[in-house]
């Protein structure tokens, strides 16, 4: 099968045209460095030419209510561009619970991307990951000042990148869901008691101080960022830290 994966050279997608060609499909990773603009349309009819799949991991360069603008335009512009080439799936990657959580701009931006596709013309699928292990240190951040960081107990599932990649590209080689496929990692932690075991492991000697103000997720009540029914990857977060 050919694959088009835009946002290609990212985090997510790097991995998944690997998975994908590993596999013997051909999969042509595009994005700003190969030519490929998804709010100008530039470029996107010659990246989608050929082939079967498009997989949109792009991504809205800031997390406000800007984030929206760029997912409607972005959509639109691949949509039409899938349609005149003949494409026969699309897969997006989102967020599970991001329909449980109005009160962030980006959680509703993603809901907005999904229902766009939704009503569009071509079969797809949408695979929602919980938060990844990757981006610890940059929630950390948020909150750091000083010796101090500071992050809610707000519950988590984190997941590996790499897991991700083989969902995505698992569900991107076969029959289109006209649905949902939801993933995590496989334990539940809470994010105060995360950003303690990596600052621990890292020889980091900052104080983790709860407090249920602090960072994006402090909105996020109950456990809308897990899913215990979820598809659950095997990687285990002391695992990968190691």
């Amino acid at each position: 099968m050919r694959f088009a994966v835009i946002g290609g050279t990212g985090l997510i997608g790097s991995q998944v045209v690997r998975k994908l060609n590993a596999a013997g499909h051909e999969a042509v990773p595009h994005s700003h460095s190969t030519g490929v603009d998804v709010i100008s349309g530039q470029g996107l009819d010659e990246a989608v030419a050929g082939a079967e799949v498009v997989v949109n991991l792009t991504n809205s360069p800031t997390f406000d209510e800007a984030s929206a603008a760029f997912f409607r335009t972005s959509m639109d512009n691949l949509l039409a561009a899938a349609q005149r080439g003949g494409v026969s799936h699309f897969v997006i990657l989102s967020i599970v619970g991001a329909d449980q959580v109005p009160e962030l701009d980006y959680y509703r931006a993603k809901v907005l991307q999904e229902r766009i596709l939704a009503a569009g013309p071509i079969p797809y699928s949408i695979v929602r990951a919980t938060q990844f292990m990757e981006f610890m240190d940059a929630v950390m951040s948020w909150t750091a000042d000083g010796d101090t960081v500071r992050l809610p107990a707000t519950p988590i599932q984190p997941i590996a990148s790499k897991d991700v990649a083989d969902a995505v590209a698992e569900v991107a080689a076969g029959a289109p869901l006209n649905g949902v496929r939801n993933i995590a990692g496989p334990e539940v932690f809470s994010l105060d008691e995360l950003g303690r075991m990596t600052l621990s492991r890292k020889g980091d000697k900052r104080t983790v101080v709860t407090d249920p103000t602090a960072g994006m997720f402090a909105v996020v009540k109950g456990d809308v960022l897990t899913d215990r029914h979820a598809h659950l990857a095997p990687t285990r977060y002391t695992d990968w830290l190691s």
